[in-house]
C-alpha cells in the first residue's frame, strides 16, 4: 500500500514536468490506476479485520474521491 500509495503524486508531478500532452495522460493513468490500487488495499485491510471501518472511514471516502478527480483528469486529457 505503501508503493501504490506514494506513488499516486509521484506520478502526478511527473505529469506535471511532461513533455506532451499523450506524455501527461500516460503518467496520470498510472496515477489513477495507483490510486485504485491504493483504495483496494484500504477496503482490504477492512475485509481481513485488520483495521475497523470507522477507523478507514474518512480515508476510504478520500480515496475514492482521488480516484474519481484522477480519472476525469485522464478522460478529458484524452478530448481533443
Amino acid at each position: 500500500m505503501l508503493r501504490s500509495g506514494t506513488s499516486i503524486g509521484a506520478n502526478i508531478e511527473e505529469a506535471h514536468g511532461s513533455q506532451s500532452k499523450k506524455d501527461f495522460r500516460a503518467k496520470m493513468y498510472i496515477s489513477c490506476k495507483e490510486a485504485r490500487e491504493t483504495h483496494y488495499w484500504l477496503r482490504l485491510l477492512i475485509k481481513c479485520d485488520i483495521i475497523s471501518e470507522p477507523q478507514l472511514t474518512d480515508i476510504l471516502d478520500e480515496s475514492n474521491q482521488l480516484v474519481a478527480i484522477v480519472t476525469t483528469i485522464v478522460k478529458k486529457s484524452g478530448e481533443a
